[in-house]
């Protein structure tokens, strides 16, 4: 079975529905909102905005964990950790058109996540994280190359401690695509960290 490239080597991810206008206007074609701890109403204007700017910047959106509304909103992408594999209805998912990425850590995950036959795979952490506390160790570029070769042409991500300076080396490790939070919105300068981070990867696009 092939599997569809991802539509850049970059993969932002945001908080804010307001960073994928930014980004995207930038360069970034692919772009998580993560969204948490929000009202319903709230929650649903936030995404909703983030799928009006990603359409109008020609952002391929990625909404992490929400699925139900993803469904309702038309979402290009729906990411998953290993816990939502447990509740996420990936049948209506599927049935949708929507495609899915799977979050894994371990060999245990890895297999988990392709057993549902997922869109792409994000490993990490690559190198540690203080975005939020991970019981898994650093897996090293050298995993990224382990875990290419067992899963082919399915696209795999790299994401957890990424930076600019890090991104180049897990392309040649063998990840398709890089992914950070800290090193694009909390940066000075987001858009010109795309721009910085698109020239690092080689074109941004997938090859």
């Amino acid at each position: 079975m092939s599997h569809a490239p991802l539509p850049s080597r970059i993969y932002p991810v945001v908080d804010e529905a307001r960073w994928v206008g930014q980004l995207g206007q930038a360069g970034a074609k692919l772009i998580q909102l993560r969204l948490k701890d929000m009202e319903q109403q709230a929650l649903l204007r936030e995404i909703r905005s983030g799928i009006a700017q990603a359409r109008q910047h020609g952002v391929c959106l990625v909404l992490n964990d929400y699925w139900r509304i993803a469904i309702e909103e038309g979402v290009d992408y729906i990411h998953l950790g290993q816990e939502d594999l447990d509740t996420a209805d990936l049948p209506a998912i599927r049935a949708a058109g929507i495609r899915l990425g799977v979050s894994t850590h371990s060999e245990a995950e890895l297999e988990r996540a392709l057993s549902v036959s997922p869109d792409y795979v994000a490993l990490g952490p690559v190198w540690p994280t203080k975005l939020k506390k991970m019981p898994w160790g650093p897996q090293g570029t050298e995993k990224l190359t382990v875990w290419k070769k067992r899963i082919g042409d399915l696209p795999l991500v790299a994401i957890g401690g990424i930076t600019l300076e890090r991104a180049p080396s897990c392309i040649a490790a063998g990840a398709d695509c890089v992914s950070a939070v800290s090193d694009f919105i909390r940066m000075p300068d987001p858009a010109g960290q795309v721009k910085a981070w698109l020239a690092a990867t080689g074109t941004g696009q997938a090859l």
